[in-house]
């Protein structure tokens, strides 16, 4: 029987939940709750919040079963679909004049290519949407289910500079949607991407005062600088911003923090790492990123990473177990990082040879040849450019040690693939060295270093140097 819209496909159903109590299986089909149609994963969530609940399910010999389910309130049924938002997803209908997307190299895997602007993501996955795509309806039921936090690509406040910068003539209206979702007490975080000469200056002013009408309900807004790769012919032309330009920018968001905390408890509008490391700046102290509550945009990643790695390190040298490792630990490795980290990672490395003097740690900035030398981050550093930097340190006679640390977000998220379809399998045979991906911070920075069989899905977030050298073997 072919499936309908709105007829879900049950992929799997977890072990111990209210649907394997119901002899729900995999393949089977939902088809309605509560006698409603479901359209997408919201729908579903919010027809499920109920202490009684009725779903009707399709067996794959077309028998269809009426199930009667009481249960606590926010509990789930336990069901995985086929396709997570449980609809098609929607692409966007812009053409940023900053889009990463259009700076792509040619010839990459097609979904690399594909433009999301879906708000049910915005929610999952924290992506963040234009509003473009969205109808005074979809903002209706998020107001309806308190669908929260809604994470907002905002770029500026003026509907005509919104209009090009967005190359989309409604994009200036859907700034209203804002407003509803204030009116409706929903929870939102903004984000401005900050183009040279375009957003900045007078424009970036308007857009803060503007947006900070809608405190306390926007929690948080990030300016993050534009990424430029050297794929941009026949695009808006978009410039760097040089250190002295982006002091100004730092001096204008940090200039308003301290008011917005005095009315509001928060400091609001934030500056991504990347400002900072360009003006030569410290990061601010903790208590400026408001809990971190926009970590994942880059804002604050940094002081967080130190301020675990200070706090690991302390406990290490108080610990008993240090002048036994201190004694023992003998092993060489390279860590590779992007230019923007380099730094500190480098200083992170001398602290501890400077605590375990046959410790040898090699940290090498990999320069993007990929993309071009102005993208810095990590998370887009290539298998092949990995490999070429680091043979080319090996041929030239340098000990890179058996062990190649890299951050975990080089990968695909849950595969042992990079950018550009390498795999760590091909890194490690074109290497020689094993390759050892280190989940973000800095707790994991030196378990990683300190046990040679460190492995981030058995040991993220715990400390297990205490056993690593009783096994012996070098890495």
């Amino acid at each position: 029987m072919a499936k309908k819209k709105n007829e879900h496909v049950i992929k799997e159903v977890y072990p111990g939940s209210i649907a394997e109590e119901m002899e729900i299986e995999p393949g089977d089909v939902l088809l309605s709750i509560n006698n409603e149609e479901i359209g997408d994963v919201f729908d579903y969530r919010y027809l499920i919040k109920d202490e009684y609940v009725e779903a009707v399910i399709r067996k794959p010999d077309g028998e269809e079963w009426l199930l009667e389910i009481d249960k606590e309130y926010d509990d789930d049924l336990g069901l995985e679909f086929e396709n997570s938002l449980m609809s098609d997803y929607r692409s966007c209908s812009n053409k940023c004049i900053f889009c990463f997307i259009d700076q792509m190299p040619p010839g990459m895997r097609e979904t690399l290519y594909f433009k999301d602007d879906d708000s049910r993501l915005s929610f999952l996955q924290g992506n963040y949407i234009t509003l473009t795509n969205m109808k005074e309806r979809d903002i209706e039921r998020i107001i309806r289910m308190q669908l929260a936090p809604i994470n907002i690509s905002v770029q500026t406040t003026n509907p005509e500079l919104r209009c090009k910068m967005l190359h989309n003539r409604f994009a200036g209206e859907t700034l209203k949607y804002m407003q509803m979702l204030y009116d409706g007490h929903v929870e939102m975080n903004g984000q401005v991407v900050c183009c040279k000469g375009v957003n900045d200056g007078e424009e970036l002013v308007r857009t803060l005062d503007d947006l900070a009408g809608f405190l306390p309900f926007l929690r948080s807004v990030s300016v993050v600088p534009a990424g430029i790769t050297k794929y941009r012919d026949g695009l808006f032309p978009i410039g760097l911003f040089t250190a002295g330009e982006a002091g100004e920018v730092i001096d204008l968001i940090e200039s308003r923090q301290q008011g917005y905390y005095e009315e509001y408890g928060l400091h609001f509008i934030h500056a991504s790492d990347e400002w900072y490391i360009t003006a030569g700046r410290d990061f601010p102290e903790e208590e400026r990123y408001d809990g971190y509550i926009q970590l994942e945009n880059g804002v604050g990643m940094m002081r967080l990473f130190i301020n675990e790695f200070n706090e690991a390190f302390e406990a290490l040298l108080d610990s008993p177990e240090y002048e036994t490792l201190a004694e023992t630990l003998d092993r060489t490795l390279t860590i590779a990082t992007g230019k923007l980290t380099g730094p500190t990672i480098r200083g992170f490395a001398e602290q501890l040879m400077r605590a375990f003097p046959r410790l040898h740690i090699h940290v090498y900035d990999i320069r993007n040849d990929f993309f071009g030398e102005t993208i810095t981050v990590s998370g887009l550093v290539t298998g092949q450019d990995l490999i070429r930097q680091l043979k080319e340190r090996k041929e030239a006679g340098e000990d890179l040690g058996g062990a190649l640390h890299i951050p975990s977000n080089m990968l695909r998220v849950g595969e042992q693939v990079f950018l550009d379809d390498v795999t760590v399998q091909d890194v490690e045979r074109e290497l020689n060295m094993r390759v050892v991906p280190v989940e973000p911070g800095g707790n994991e920075f030196i378990q990683a270093i300190l046990d040679k069989e460190y492995n981030m899905e058995r040991d993220n977030g715990n400390f297990v140097y205490i056993q690593a050298y009783d096994r012996g073997g070098e890495a």
